[in-house]
């Protein structure tokens, strides 16, 4: 009996099991104040509550989590209005292409936290979703629009929370699922109360996957050894030979303490180890890609009295990546139609060991007086240093070329807001403001010839840089059940130290860091309104967000300019500049109703034109045009679902994710057709201890081409297929 077989007819069987079930029990309704009641949004930083939010604001619950079909925390998030999120799951993707783009404004201009520590990679800015397992995470808090005000860099899309569950008394915890693609994952968590003072959790899990083939062999792709032209460039089928599934793996280990230090103060601490390992682009078993990451996080919170408190954090992510790059020649070298000629090989490798530390104090009084409710004010400061090693190797493996630079950023910042909600009239007001002051240095950086020799060193003179984030939020209840909302605010991202210092090649195309970048800038404002009653709510969202300075590859204008940082290896390839400016306007509709005590439904449209306003100097205006919607953002997307649960702690989930017409590359040369995937979740509690789930993602097996970002149709991937996993959590 084959794999897939074995999967259905546990799925066929579970289901029975679970209709047979129906009637046994009433349903109880789902814990709806976790939805839109008082649920505290953490990553407000001011203990507001969902409902009190003036920016767009969304939680994810731990039992929307249970009811959803996907298996990772990136996946469940791209349902969300406005996350743009492809149909690949993270683990089939490069570790340094792991993004999130919020609202149209682009890849690493969104922060993630988990636990209130960032999740963005120290280096290129990317998500580290593998950090924590789906079923180590309490909620998710997605805070839409500017949000610098608060947390300074990486604050112009928005921020994501994700908050791990909390640690009780001496519980534990074991889950395990398999599925397609023998794809596996165990966790296991252990807490411990060691008396009342302190309380410990201990954790540890494990994922691997022999993944999928991920390049497209269907229109608008072309399949081999047929080739598109595009921009005077033949550009080879996404598909070859040699190619296979990209296969993934990943571990973390994890201490995570409670201190009750005195009867006002409490701490905690978390340190963790963890890894990740995955093919390059491909599928080519040679050439795995790893990761190794230590952190360490604590904080401690003082209650002065019941009015204010102080708050104290520090934390420490110290990563070492490991990558490679393969290429593929072909003959002829150009035309319709090119063979593969010779075995792929291994054309540049790359070691970059990089650090963050980091550390924050807050004070917050609700001191309720002067028509004031509450006051905050905050200091920070955090630092991310990194080296960069590259050597372009020849299909013999021999050494044609080495790059090397280090690079520092230091951010230091001040915040203060204040609340007021006023008596005459039902109205709340939120000002903040923060000011960041940005360093970089880059000390060393080289490019030089075979080996090593005749290196080229550019001076990159230090850089200091103040950014302003101000953020005006007002909420204006004109019903019990009907709220109106509007925020302004700037936000600031600086270039990520990828940008900087990390130049690579592949065969005789070369990708130029530029260490004199500087912050990217956004301003935008939002207005929206929230209708809620008892059974249900309605948000509805419509913003704006304009981004200037921004970082965009640019292609190099010549082959001597190219060559200033390569040599004569190469012949063509980008240069990494402050120039673009972009604008990003849409609409934003989430919703939930329950219909009865038994049934559920769940709504979000999301309707997005961003365009780009302006380009600088060497920017292709081809391949870059204005007004035009930029590649990897379709305009139209939405999700609908509907939870059935027929007995207590039992449920039935359908959804359907639509994804409109889209296109790669801003030049529209590289369409992706729309496309409406179906997924399932099946969730039966078979004890009080004891609870089994099955869940089928692209449950009608759809072959279908997924958004992306690119300008080559090599880079057409194709969406999860159909992936039907089982699982288990025993609790004891």
């Amino acid at each position: 009996m084959n794999a897939p077989f074995k999967l259905r007819l546990v799925c066929s069987t579970s289901l029975i099991l679970l209709a047979s079930q129906a009637g046994a029990q009433s349903a109880t309704p789902s814990d709806y104040g976790q939805k839109i009641g008082d649920v505290v949004v953490s990553a407000s930083r001011s203990g507001t509550e969902l409902k009190d939010m003036t920016q767009n604001t969304s939680v994810i619950t731990r039992e929307d989590l249970d009811d959803a079909p996907a298996q990772t925390i990136d996946q469940v998030l791209k349902n969300q209005s406005s996350v743009f999120l492809n149909d690949q799951p993270y683990y089939e993707k490069d570790p340094t292409g792991q993004s999130l783009n919020v609202r149209g404004l682009g890849n690493q201009r969104t922060l993630v936290l988990i636990d209130g520590v960032p999740a963005n990679d120290a280096m290129y800015g990317t998500v580290q979703w593998n950090l924590v397992p789906l079923s180590a995470i309490q909620d998710v808090e997605l805070i839409r629009g500017g949000v610098s005000n608060l947390y300074g860099n990486m604050g112009m899309g928005g921020v994501v929370n994700i908050t791990t569950k909390p640690i009780s008394d001496n519980k534990g915890e074991i889950s395990a699922s398999y599925g397609t693609f023998n794809t596996g994952n165990v966790a296991a968590s252990k807490e411990i109360a060691v008396n009342e003072v302190l309380k410990l959790r201990v954790s540890a899990d494990y994922f691997n996957t022999d993944g999928y083939v991920q390049q497209a062999t269907i229109s608008p792709a072309t399949t081999y050894p047929n080739r598109k032209l595009l921009n005077g460039s033949w550009q080879a089928a996404p598909l070859v030979p040699g190619m296979g599934p990209e296969s993934a793996k990943s571990a973390n280990y994890r201490l995570q303490g409670d201190v009750k230090i005195s009867a006002d103060t409490n701490g905690f601490f978390n340190v963790g180890y963890h890894t990740m390992q995955n093919l390059t682009t491909g599928g080519y078993a040679f050439a795995p890609k790893s990761t190794e990451e230590t952190t360490f996080s604590a904080g401690v919170t003082n209650r002065l009295s019941a009015e204010d408190k102080v708050q104290a954090n520090a934390f420490y992510e110290k990563t070492s990546l490991w990558q490679q790059n393969v290429t593929q020649n072909y003959t002829p070298t150009t035309g319709a139609v090119g063979v593969v000629s010779g075995a792929p090989y291994i054309s540049s490798n790359y070691n970059d060991p990089y650090y963050t530390l980091g550390a924050s104090g807050q004070y917050t009084n609700n001191v309720k007086t002067l028509g004031v409710d509450q006051l905050i004010a905050s200091i920070d400061a955090r630092q991310v240093s990194a080296s960069n090693f590259t050597n372009q190797l020849n299909a013999s493996g021999g050494n044609t070329g080495t790059a090397y630079s280090q690079g520092t950023q230091k951010f230091y910042g001040l915040m203060a807001q204040a609340k007021s909600k006023m008596e005459a009239i039902p109205l709340q007001a939120t000002l903040s403001a923060r000011l960041d002051q940005w360093n970089s240095q880059v000390p060393t950086y080289y490019v030089a010839g075979a080996n090593g020799v005749n290196p080229t060193y550019t001076n990159a003179p230090n850089q200091t840089v103040y950014k302003f984030s101000p953020n005006l939020g007002l909420l204006y209840n004109a019903t019990s059940i009907l709220d109106f909302r509007a925020a302004a605010y700037q936000g600031f991202h600086a270039p990520g130290l990828n940008n900087q210092i990390r130049s690579y090649g592949s065969g005789t195309s070369f990708s130029a860091s530029n260490p004199n970048l500087t912050p990217e800038n956004m301003t935008g404002y939002e207005i929206g309104a929230d209708l809620r009653w008892n059974a249900g709510f309605v948000q509805i969202t419509g913003f704006n967000a304009n981004v200037t300075n921004a970082i965009y590859a640019a292609t190099a204008g010549s082959v001597a300019q190219i060559q200033q940082y390569c040599g004569t290896t190469c012949t063509g390839g980008t240069i990494y500049g402050n120039n673009q400016s972009l604008q990003s306007r849409g609409l934003e509709l989430q919703g939930h109703y329950d219909l009865t005590e038994k049934w559920a439904t769940d709504a979000t449209y999301t309707h997005t034109n961003t365009v780009l306003t302006w380009t600088g100097t060497g920017v292709s205006t081809t391949a870059n045009p204005l007004g035009s919607q930029i590649g990897g953002v379709p305009q139209n997307m939405g999700t609908a679902g509907v939870t059935y649960r027929p007995i207590t702690k039992t449920s039935l989930t359908a959804s359907v994710r639509y994804v409109g017409n889209s296109w790669m590359d801003t030049q529209h040369a590289l369409p992706v057709p729309a496309y409406a995937t179906v997924g399932l979740r099946a969730n039966y509690e078979m004890t009080p201890v004891t609870t089994l789930f099955l869940s089928a993602v692209n449950l009608l097996n759809r072959n279908y081409i997924t958004y992306s970002a690119a300008t080559s149709q090599s880079s057409y991937i194709i969406g999860q297929p159909q992936t039907i996993t089982v699982g288990a959590r025993v609790v004891f």
